[in-house]
């Protein structure tokens, strides 16, 4: 299976897990009486409306190169995961200025079973973050990325209704605010976690220099190709779930251009082959005469 499809199989497992809570969550939180439920189903419906969003992207972005996109159609990603954060952003206003309304209007203290409700919500939706952060480091998607910090939002949503709640409870007439301040603080955690989400994703679509373990492993691997005596530049730029590369290679500067010239294509397959997350490679012969 390729990144792609990995990428696909694990955003419809998203889709699929956020229909089913912001439902739950909805209903606990209605006949519960917990606004901090209902906010946490509110963000599980934007996430379900993101993760829609994601899927689209992968779909355009596999879509193979062409005439207009001779680099294919990756810089799709980065401007969906633009998108999933407007969505993570909506959402935590949504919660804030719904959470400010219910402090300043007295209600009914949440009923104790929601506790347990949100005790099973918060492992599911730990256990989602991890298998989707598994996921986007291995496809290299920067909007999976975006997709399993919506599951890890989620979660802290509905630890900090988890706390308000308990604390409504426990401390009872009075305190019955105090899951509305859990979810107007959980929309804090989920502002920031959006700027978290944006700065490398902004990165990616300025083509921003940030890949220095991948640097060093194209340098290793390429002096590993026979007539490659050193590597000068290289610059590294990503397009979706591929890094491609340009890089100056220095070669014996008393071989023919034909020798020169079989070098590179010999040391681009070589590179493609051993880091099979490269796209495009342009290799630049440096003669070492030059470098004396």
């Amino acid at each position: 299976m390729n990144n792609v499809q990995t990428a696909i199989r694990t955003t419809y497992f998203s889709i699929i897990g956020n229909t089913a809570l912001a439902l739950i969550k909805g209903l606990a939180g209605f006949f519960g009486n917990s606004y901090a439920l209902i906010a946490d189903a509110i963000e599980s419906t934007t996430d379900i409306f993101s993760s829609i969003l994601v899927l689209v992207g992968f779909t355009y972005a596999k879509r193979p190169a062409d005439d207009n996109h001779p680099y294919g159609h990756g810089k799709i990603e980065p401007i969906i995961t633009f998108l999933v954060v407007a969505f993570l952003v909506i959402s935590a206003t949504v919660i804030a200025y719904e959470s400010i309304e219910n402090i300043q209007t007295p209600h009914k203290v949440p009923k104790p079973w929601t506790l347990v409700v949100l005790g099973l919500i918060i492992l599911w939706k730990e256990i989602s973050y991890q298998v989707v952060i598994k996921k986007s480091r291995q496809t290299n998607s920067s909007s999976l990325k975006a997709d399993a910090w919506h599951h890890r939002s989620d979660a802290i949503t509905s630890v900090m209704a988890f706390i308000g709640i308990s604390i409504a409870i426990y401390f009872g007439k009075g305190f019955e605010t105090a899951d509305d301040w859990a979810a107007l603080i959980a929309a804090g955690f989920i502002f920031y976690n959006s700027y978290l989400i944006l700065r490398p994703a902004l990165g990616e679509i300025m083509d921003e220099q940030r890949y220095d373990e991948l640097l060093e492993e194209i340098r290793v691997k390429s002096l590993e190709v026979k007539g490659v005596k050193a590597t000068e530049k290289c610059f590294i730029r990503k397009a979706g779930m591929k890094f491609h590369i340009d890089l100056h290679a220095v070669v014996d500067g008393k071989i023919s251009v034909k020798e020169g010239h079989d070098i590179s294509h010999h040391l681009k397959d070589y590179l493609r082959a051993e880091l099979p997350n490269i796209g495009h490679v342009l290799i630049h012969i440096e003669p070492d005469d030059l470098l004396e």
